[in-house]
């Protein structure tokens, strides 16, 4: 049994068995406990706190793993010895989880339907606690050339400038663009700003001769697709006039 003594020393006190880095390198990373996992990302603890326990202090903060790969770095900076070097250490990893969730990019990802787009998008949005605009670039045969994360905001806006999108556009020759944000609010209608700000952006586009196939919004449990609903055809009579 570790004493006071020995967590005030930190975990290099403690009997080499029951270290969260030797157990796993002798019974594999599924032996560990959710807070041994953190430990293991931060290293080191703090004065005072070993870093078990500040990862037991951690992982009880936000409920859960999966709660906490979704908390923005704010709120990681916001916990007390999680500063700095720790804090984008757990951010990086958390993100990393995130992306192996995602189609390999080894892979080349087609989409040819809202489904898939629909889909995509969950994958990259859903659950997010802040606003996250992302762009999809895609040739001719619908290949996905580039995913760009283009901005991040408040919970209720978060706007790239149209002509950061076109000049990605011609960066990756695409020929195709499809955007998507996210709704943390869990209500996935759009906004008159959303119709606004796509509407803006297909004008912003065409002149190069590129083609804006749809605006997605991700919500709690919901999907909206400018496409499905037809307000992209609206966009393209309004503009053609």
């Amino acid at each position: 049994m570790r004493t006071s003594r020995s967590r005030s020393k930190g975990i290099v006190a403690w009997p080499e068995g029951e270290r969260p880095r030797e157990r796993l390198l002798r019974l594999g990373a599924q032996s560990l406990t959710d807070a041994e996992i953190v430990a293991i990302l931060l290293r080191i603890g703090v004065q005072g706190t070993s870093a078990v326990e500040l990862a037991r202090q951690i992982v009880k903060k936000f409920g859960s793993l999966r709660a906490l790969a979704e908390v923005p770095l704010s709120a990681l900076l916001e916990v007390k010895g999680l500063k700095g070097a720790k804090a984008a250490q757990l951010a990086a990893a958390m993100e990393m989880a995130r992306r192996v969730s995602i189609p390999d990019g080894r892979q080349r990802v087609k989409l040819k339907s809202t489904r898939e787009v629909a889909d995509y998008f969950r994958s990259r949005l859903q659950g997010l606690p802040e606003e996250h605009f992302r762009a999809l670039f895609l040739n001719r045969r619908a290949a996905l050339l580039e995913d760009a994360l283009l901005a991040v905001g408040s919970v209720d806006h978060a706007r790239p400038p149209t002509r950061l999108i076109v000049a990605r556009a011609l960066q990756a020759n695409a020929s195709a663009v499809i955007v998507g944000h996210n709704h943390p609010s869990g209500a996935a209608e759009p906004s008159e700003s959303d119709r606004l700000f796509t509407e803006d952006l297909f004008s912003a586009l065409k002149p190069i001769g590129v083609q804006l196939l749809d605006h997605v919004i991700i919500g709690e449990e919901t999907v909206f697709s400018f496409a499905d609903s037809g307000i992209m055809d609206e966009i393209a009579l309004s503009a053609a006039r």
